[in-house]
């Protein structure tokens, strides 16, 4: 599946978890080092930018982080993010620069790259949004199938079999997710693609398209 390896998702010049991410084919082969990865590069940020809160826990010094917000880390928010009120990040989480996570919004094992908007009660976990993707209010990914079983990615008559229980949604470059809208386990949307309002979304969605439904997917013009 040439449309979901990360070279063709994602700019890795928007997010400080380049290194990570250059180590494998797959978006989310990743996954699983988030926790070890932040941890790592947090100890070799500069402290001339950055404030080491808590445990694990590193704060750009320019970033705005409401006091309502709960951070637990590892976690690393980076120059310029907005952390708004009620913001909810359970660790393992890379917020880029210039990134906004809204009110009521809840983060768990992700990487945000630059410029990614989640601003409005959004549920992301075990997933990768791509520079400049952006979730409508009330959108979220789920990261578990409801048999528990593992995530398969499912492209018409192609499928990789990840090897992972929890599994959110890629998101490439510059992604639009409509309000209220699904992302089920194991989907991966390619950069510039733009999905309706209240979809229910799984498997590929190509890049450069219009995601209406599943049985209607056109290419932008």
């Amino acid at each position: 599946m040439e449309e979901c390896k990360i070279k063709n998702l994602y700019n890795l010049d928007e997010t400080i978890a380049r290194k990570l991410l250059e180590k494998y084919e797959y978006p989310w082969e990743v996954l699983p080092e988030i926790n070890d990865f932040i941890i790592e590069l947090g100890n070799k940020l500069d402290e001339n930018k950055y404030n080491k809160v808590g445990e694990d826990i590193w704060i750009a010094k320019n970033a705005k982080v409401a006091p309502t917000a709960y951070i637990h880390g590892p976690a690393i928010i980076g120059e310029n993010a907005e952390i708004r009120h009620c913001a909810f990040i359970r660790g393992k989480a890379i917020v880029g620069e210039g990134a906004v996570v809204g009110n009521s919004t809840e983060l768990k094992n992700v990487i945000l790259f630059n410029k990614v908007q989640v601003p409005h009660y959004n549920y992301v976990g075990d997933s990768i949004l791509g520079y400049k993707s952006h979730m409508g209010a009330g959108s979220i990914t789920s990261n578990v199938k409801s048999d528990k079983k593992l995530v398969v990615i499912k492209n018409k008559e192609e499928q990789i079999e990840t090897g992972l229980k929890k599994f959110g949604a890629m998101l490439g470059d510059e992604v639009e997710v409509g309000c209220g809208s699904v992302l089920n386990p194991g989907t991966v949307i390619g950069k510039h693609t733009n999905i309706y309002p209240l979809s229910s979304v799984r498997g590929v969605v190509p890049e450069k398209s219009i995601y209406k439904n599943q049985n209607e997917i056109v290419e932008k013009r």
